[in-house]
């Protein structure tokens, strides 16, 4: 792959400059007018020496965050309500970007744009930045010419998503550095304590506890085969990251997710308030329902997850209810699929549905409170585990020492 510099002109005669990435100047001249624009100039970028920036990118890193796409739909909210042109108003947005790669897509969103394509057949170009849910809203705005009200509707569908996972992480942080730190602890121990006693524990001969024969044992093995063990966690760790990456891999680890103790409940009714948030956003802006239901189950990020809402979607296909179907995959508790059958009697689903999220919201926000009270008890039950066989293998041949003095 190589890079190269075109001006070419669009459908209006206008001329436009930029950079593409292709195997030759053929596929760039080729996907420039595929897009409506017809090239003037190619010219291949030769002995440019890669910055360390450019190569982060290529390596897909870089990437526009949720707080990135939120301020970029507060923004373009304000531009469409103010009555702003699109192509100046984006145009403003690229230039005070702090995203390298978002503003990149800018500017080929511009292009697209200028060539007479929509706004939403240009964010699809750039499907790894615009999540499919965040397209189809911004293209149904555009029929329906209410594309301020699409904007809002999804900058505030992600600044709940974002308050979600901001809390979910911080609840987990504590967990996770005391787990770090009996982890830490523990190679500590076995590096640099038990081998300054294992010359003592050898003159007892035959007589070493087996606690002490053990630890003395994993010691050793570490010391002596070090090389070997990094390499057999770099192994593991490369297996299973290339199983997870599999869709049955992906299947079995969002699921495990599900079903881990505590933490699983949270995750799921995450993932439940996200859905059902999903569906309100893209029933008000008049989406058809098997559509909205194909369009979140691509969007959820639990594979296990998104395949209930596929056989959610096939049954709404095949004519049944929301509530029947939904009570058939057994994914929502019995208090939203109450309100989900009220709103489809009523005639106010995504008013029910949005209750049903605040519902879900709720309750992981009672369940992160209490999180770290529920995860005391198994952190001190570990560390307490993991003492008592220390001091076992350490104490009782220093005892027996004593005894023999």
């Amino acid at each position: 792959m190589a890079e190269f510099l075109y001006k070419a002109r669009s459908a209006t005669g206008d001329p436009i400059n930029g950079r593409l990435t292709g195997t030759s100047s053929e596929e760039v001249a080729d996907r420039l007018q595929s897009i409506g624009v017809i090239p003037v100039e190619i010219t291949a970028i030769r002995g440019s020496a890669m910055t360390v920036d450019e190569l982060w990118i290529r390596m897909g890193g870089g990437r526009p965050t949720t707080k990135d796409l939120l301020l970029f739909c507060r923004q373009m909210n304000v531009i469409t309500k103010s009555g702003l042109p699109l192509l100046k108003g984006i145009a403003g947005l690229a230039e005070t970007t702090h995203n390298a790669v978002l503003k990149a897509a800018l500017l080929d969103v511009i292009a697209s744009l200028e060539s007479g394509r929509s706004l939403a057949q240009s964010l699809k170009q750039h499907a790894d930045i615009f999540p499919r849910l965040f397209i189809s809203i911004v293209q149904m705005g555009e029929t329906t010419g209410t594309l301020e009200v699409a904007f809002l509707r999804m900058y505030e569908y992600l600044k709940m998503d974002q308050e979600i996972r901001d809390r979910v992480t911080s609840a987990t942080r504590y967990p996770m550095i005391v787990i770090a730190a009996i982890g830490l602890a523990l190679v500590v121990i076995t590096v640099f304590v038990i081998p300054s006693f294992a010359p003592l524990f050898v003159k007892l001969g035959d007589n070493v506890p087996l606690p002490t024969k053990i630890i003395l044992g994993v010691s050793d093995f570490a010391l002596n085969h070090w090389l070997l063990v990094l390499c057999l966690c770099g192994v593991a760790a490369l297996v299973i990251s290339s199983y997870v990456k599999t869709e049955r891999g992906r299947f079995r680890w969002d699921l495990l997710k599900l079903r881990v103790p505590i933490t699983g409940l949270i995750v799921r009714n995450a993932a439940l308030s996200r859905i059902t948030r999903s569906l309100t956003i893209s029933l008000e802006a008049g989406l058809p329902m098997n559509e909205t239901l194909h369009t979140v189950s691509s969007s959820i990020g639990n594979a296990y997850m998104a395949e209930k809402m596929a056989q959610l979607g096939a049954g709404i296909e095949r004519g049944e209810s929301l509530f029947r179907t939904a009570h058939s995959i057994n994914l929502f508790t019995p208090l939203a699929l109450q309100m989900i059958d009220l709103g489809e009697e009523t005639g106010a689903l995504p008013e029910l549905l949005n209750e049903v999220a605040d519902y879900y919201k709720s309750e992981v926000d009672y369940d992160l409170e209490n999180l770290s009270a529920a995860l005391e008890p198994i952190l001190m039950i570990a560390v307490g585990g993991i003492v008592l066989v220390l001091a076992l293998g350490i104490f009782l041949p220093m005892w027996d020492m004593v005894s023999l003095v």
